[in-house]
């Protein structure tokens, strides 16, 4: 069974990442097309660094050409925003990228893009899935690539210049041409070299790059930025004496960033500092979304500027629709996505490290500086987070215990609320939260707790180890 989830199709290469999985997508999503009359202009496609993904966007783009609908075929390695851009930009129904974007190196996977450059909504992949499952073996057929490029069913492009163009359009340039700063890259063995590369140089930084050759098993490491899969980055700051370190996933997507002292900085304290940047120097007005497991630091940031935060589900569809919906500033998740008013309607990491360059620049200030005034003014908030493998058996367990009979262990902070929008979220009154929920793209259990104090974060979590007896 083809499955997407929050992040689009994901699985193990060679198990359900096959030819014929993939072929049979494509086919689900040609018929699709065509029922909704959405097949005159065609369909664009990409693929990142990963094992097999060129080869699967041709197969793919082999099917579509048998149905008559021209697949645009992007002929290197490219950011997942680029694909996003491109769909909106010139008005396609679809789009699609072979990617697993922070996945282990086993897995592959598609991410499908509607009308606008937004993420598939959940609506969307049913139809989706709903077609896959009613496509017969027998009715998979594709034109050889070579031929179908003959035909011109198939066209390669390359609008990279297109997509590094709009985001220098955006970004004030000027600003950090007079600052000339010095700036160390992590692309994580992914695609974001180029475009990034680009960026900074024409705003004449100077640019260090690290982890930048191809490599489908990303290094031997998670191709995620975290604190402990950037050490090499915040080694690189620290002895080169940057002014940020910056990295992004295997897709581009996300991002991760060292501040010029060799910190870490949590995907939370980015979209704090990017909204208040926003909001305080370059004064936009509007409200912030972010999903559920992210820093309620940011409704409190929100509330001092009298906007408000809005809270959806896990899964970057949900946070562009809401940002659509409330014509939000900025919207993103503690997995390091977002994006911005006016830019793509979905998570961008190689426009959301222009912007943080701009902000340094902007405010006139060391990263570090900047968000110490922001732990000055706001406050500290402390985030434990933890991921749990388990078996089928396990997983059922914890689903009826949290899900089905809704039971909470004893808590030692007086409840306010509880949600199950995504999982089961318990509300503290005294501001901190904790989250139980499992993951939308890998098989994991995850456990997210923000408290003002770390201690009680670390306790709270333990407490939910021991009543769900996690390993």
């Amino acid at each position: 069974m083809i499955k997407f989830g929050t992040g689009g199709w994901r699985a193990i290469i060679g198990d359900e990442f096959t030819k014929v999985n993939i072929q049979k997508l494509a086919k689900g999503l040609a018929v699709k097309m065509k029922d909704e009359g959405a097949t005159e202009k065609g369909i664009v496609l990409g693929y990142d660094r990963r094992f097999l993904s060129k080869e699967a966007m041709k197969w793919a783009s082999e099917i579509f050409a048998a149905e008559e609908i021209k697949a645009y075929l992007i002929n290197r390695s490219s950011p997942t925003p680029l694909i996003m851009y491109y769909v909106m930009k010139h008005d396609l129904p679809y789009g699609m990228m072979i990617t697993a974007s922070h996945n282990p190196a086993i897995y592959n996977g598609i991410k499908v893009f509607t009308h606008g450059g937004r993420d598939a909504d959940e609506f969307q992949t049913q139809e989706i899935e709903n077609y896959i499952a009613d496509v017969q073996d027998a009715d998979v057929i594709g034109i050889e690539y070579e031929k179908a490029l003959t035909k011109g069913l198939i066209v390669e492009i390359n609008p990279l210049n297109e997509y590094i163009d709009n985001i220098i359009e955006e970004i004030d340039m000027k600003k950090i041409r007079d600052c000339g700063l010095r700036i160390a890259l992590d692309p994580m063995y992914g695609v974001s070299e180029t475009s990034l590369k680009t960026i900074l140089l024409t705003a004449r930084c100077d640019v260090s790059i690290i982890h930048d050759r191809h490599d489908t098993l990303f290094g031997g490491k998670l191709p995620s930025p975290s604190a402990i899969t950037l050490r090499s980055l915040q080694n690189y700051v620290i002895d080169h004496h940057c002014d940020i370190g910056i990295a992004t996933d295997g897709d581009a997507d996300r991002i991760g960033v060292i501040d010029d002292t060799g910190k870490f900085l949590h995907p939370n304290d980015i979209l704090v500092l990017l909204y208040y940047y926003l909001v305080k120097y370059k004064g936009w007005h509007g409200a912030t979304v972010r999903n559920i497991a992210t820093t309620h630091l940011l409704n409190k940031v929100a509330e001092s500027f009298g906007e408000k935060c809005y809270e959806v589900p896990v899964g970057f569809k949900h946070i562009s629709a809401k940002m659509n919906e409330t014509d939000a500033i900025i919207g993103g998740e503690s997995s390091g996505g977002l994006t911005v008013r006016g830019h793509i309607k979905g998570k961008d990491g190689v426009y959301a490290a222009a912007l943080l360059v701009e902000m340094i620049a902007v405010v006139g200030k060391k990263l570090s500086e900047i968000a110490q005034d922001i732990e000055c003014e706001y406050g500290k908030y402390y985030l434990e987070e933890k991921d749990y493998n388990f078996s089928i058996e396990k997983k059922n367990e914890i689903y009826q215990k949290t899900l089905i009979d809704k039971l909470i262990p004893e808590l030692p902070f007086e409840i306010e609320k509880i949600s199950y929008l995504d999982g089961c979220k318990i509300y503290f009154k005294n501001g901190g939260w904790i989250i139980i929920r499992f993951s939308g793209t890998e098989p994991l259990l995850r456990i997210f707790c923000e408290m003002v104090n770390s201690d009680d974060a670390k306790q709270v979590c333990k407490i939910y180890e021991e009543f769900l007896d996690l390993q």
